[in-house]
């Protein structure tokens, strides 16, 4: 037998429970219409697959952030040093010692790196020429993983060498080892252009291909040459001291964060600090428009799913007609009643999600380990990326939870009229 209810003699906390416990026993009890038990099913089924939709785009964004951001970090420092303004500058400098010295800092390699033009038999294009020292180079990046022909060296001990990007390579007809060489032309700086001979204007140097590397990246890719730091000084006229820039490879366990404001307070304003995912800045933020872009359409999408409560609720609350009067009859205000249709409604949305999140999470996990889904050959990977974030899931069900929420709100509102009429 169930006891009076009324405003004055339960608590909110009560009354919330007592609503929860009745709306609870309407969602898995029969209903005497069968429809309803139907259309309640649908309705959570509908919730339940547009928040596994969710959650698995969710996790294959996450996975394909993660994919690039591994091949970015074969060729990306984990930190660079550029100029604010300006181009290139000293190292030597006793804050640039103290940078070389810190305790945090495993690598301290100097880079060069200029436009120039290159040019190969009878083809030509212009590229980005990057100085490096090779042996710094090698331990600061994962070259020797990208390498996609023949090896990574700069200096053989008799000739200049140079390792091209994969597109430079197929642009300019290159090959490992070949025997003609490859031509480089850079600019005179501070000299202007002599029109009679404009070919003095520039420093010509040749080099020896012994290697073609991929990142599968066009910026790289496409854009490259890689050449010994003591050539990229004679070519761009720059001092024995003198950089563009400085990258720099932390020792294992290093806070990165921590340890670019120790070295930003170090170097002062003039210079800044990039960690990899500012270095491809632009990049990494067009890929997270475009995830919560997609978040925001399936989120609509999966509010007309969330809709179906509205007809759901609507045919529960006819169903429980005579309930309401029996409530109202005990003593159960307006409030109470709309609360325990309320709570049905959210319940029904929260089951489907709750399942939607399961599934989701469980498709996902199963790509992410096992590679369901195969990718064909030609792919730098042999599976679909899939990556499921904790952060995610709270996300997705938290939105689906106040979607649910809502759509429940406007078939209460019958009550009011039903009551008013009672």
């Amino acid at each position: 037998m169930i006891e009076p209810v009324t405003a004055q003699s339960v608590s909110k906390k009560a009354r919330l429970r007592f609503s929860f416990r009745i709306a609870r026993r309407y969602l898995f009890s029969k209903k005497s219409h069968n429809a309803i038990n139907v259309i309640s099913g649908i309705s959570s089924a509908g919730v339940a697959v547009g928040t596994m939709a969710l959650v698995i785009v969710l996790s294959v964004f996450n996975g394909f952030e993660q994919l690039f951001t591994g091949l970015f970090s074969d060729f990306d420092p984990e930190l660079k040093i550029s100029l604010t303004e300006g181009k290139h500058f000293s190292i030597d400098t006793p804050e640039f010692q103290s940078v070389r010295n810190h305790a945090a800092v495993e690598v301290f390699s100097e880079v060069v790196q200029e436009n120039a033009l290159l040019r190969f038999r009878d083809k030509q294009m212009p590229a980005m020429i990057k100085g490096v020292n090779e042996a710094d180079f090698r331990t600061l990046t994962n070259i020797d993983s990208i390498m996609f022909e023949g090896e990574f060296t700069l200096f053989d001990g008799a000739f200049e060498r140079a390792v091209a990007g994969l597109g430079v390579a197929s642009t300019l007809g290159l090959g490992s080892y070949f025997i003609d060489p490859l031509y480089i032309y850079a600019p005179r700086r501070n000299e202007r252009i002599n029109m009679l001979r404009p070919e003095k204007s520039f420093i010509e140097s040749a080099v020896f291909m012994s290697g073609i590397f991929s990142i599968q990246q066009n910026e790289y890719d496409n854009q490259y040459l890689l050449v010994s730091l003591k050539l990229a000084r004679e070519l761009f006229d720059y001092a024995p001291e003198e950089v563009t820039g400085v990258e720099l490879k932390l020792k294992p366990g290093a806070d990165i964060q921590k340890v670019r404001s120790e070295l930003s307070a170090m170097l002062g304003p003039g210079f800044q600090l990039k960690d990899r995912y500012e270095q491809q800045e632009s990049y990494f933020t067009i890929m997270r428009i475009e995830k919560w872009i997609t978040f925001l359409i399936l989120s609509f999408i999966l509010l007309i799913a969330v809709f179906n409560v509205i007809g759901a609720l609507s045919m529960l609350i006819i169903d429980k007609k005579a309930d309401i009067v029996t409530l109202r009859n005990l003593g159960a205000d307006r409030p109470l009643i709309q609360q325990i249709f309320l709570l049905e409604g959210w319940l029904i949305s929260a089951v489907g999600a709750l399942i939607g999140l399961i599934l989701g999470a469980g498709l996902s996990m199963l790509q992410e380990h096992l590679g369901i889904v195969r990718l064909g050959a030609g792919y730098i990977i042999d599976k679909y990326p899939a990556a499921t974030q904790f952060s995610d899931l709270i996300l997705v069900f938290s939105t689906v939870l106040v979607m649910g929420f809502l759509a429940a709100l406007y078939p209460v509102r019958y009550i009011k009229i039903n009551s008013s009429a009672t």
